[in-house]
């Protein structure tokens, strides 16, 4: 038996104000997500690029090619409604930052490391007042406490698209710091994932590179990079 698949129902989307927002309508029927919630988009701009997916299809609707339609649904249906489990989920990270666990050896791979991750540490204490400490090897080490409380107060101030957005940012690099870096302009997506794989281009340097590997790599670079274009496109003014 073949596998069902959804089909192109429509001929043009269109974009129109609704509630505080906007909404994306399919021959003037207003989509919603897969939960049947109405998906209501803060800014134009997301209104649009979420359209242009949708009239970007065929005649077989491909959801691997929507990810900012899967964004905005999982903004509405998963975060909205556990906002500060999400954010506090997302603030775990701080206590265990990329950016804080340093290689003591090979001395090369230590220098990339601070070389790349030091003026991020610093960003966090100043703008961030989040001062993180360091540790070398594998051994924990215990972050001061109102620097943890800081960074989750920053994430308590985002709204729900922002939140969103965050998330890959932060749980694909495996790095606070990252993440809300990216969102406050420090840095793009494209820098976060690259210096988030110091070690593994490092350790592929000297061993080669495992194709599979590199296909899972360049999926969480893709997915950064959407967050990015989600958190860009969700701003209001």
């Amino acid at each position: 038996m073949s596998e069902w698949k959804a089909r192109r129902f429509w001929k043009a989307s269109q974009v129109r104000p609704a509630g505080d927002g906007f909404e994306v309508a399919l021959d003037d029927r207003p989509l919603r997500t897969p939960g049947k919630l109405p998906l209501l988009l803060p800014t134009e701009g997301l209104a649009q690029a979420v359209a242009a997916e949708w009239d970007a299809q065929a005649d077989v609707i491909d959801p691997n090619t929507m990810p900012l339609t899967r964004a905005a649904n999982s903004a509405v249906e998963k975060v909205a409604p556990q906002f500060a489990g999400v954010a506090g989920m997302l603030a775990e990270y701080g206590g265990t930052d990329l950016l804080s666990y340093r290689a003591d050896h090979p001395t090369e791979l230590a220098r990339r490391q601070a070389e790349a991750w030091d003026p991020l540490v610093d960003w966090a204490a100043t703008e961030l007042r989040a001062p993180l400490r360091i540790t070398h090897g594998v051994i924990p080490v215990e972050q001061d406490a109102q620097s943890l409380a800081r960074l989750h107060r920053h994430l308590l101030a985002l709204d729900v698209f922002g939140l969103t957005a965050l998330h890959d940012l932060v749980t694909l690099p495996g790095s606070l710091v990252l993440g809300l870096a990216v969102i406050r302009g420090r840095i793009d997506a494209e820098t976060a994932f690259r210096i988030s794989r110091i070690d593994e281009d490092f350790q592929a340097e000297r061993w080669g590179r495992d194709e599979e590997a590199q296909d899972a790599a360049e999926s969480r670079r893709e997915a950064m990079l959407v967050a990015e274009r989600l958190w860009h496109l969700s701003r209001r003014g």
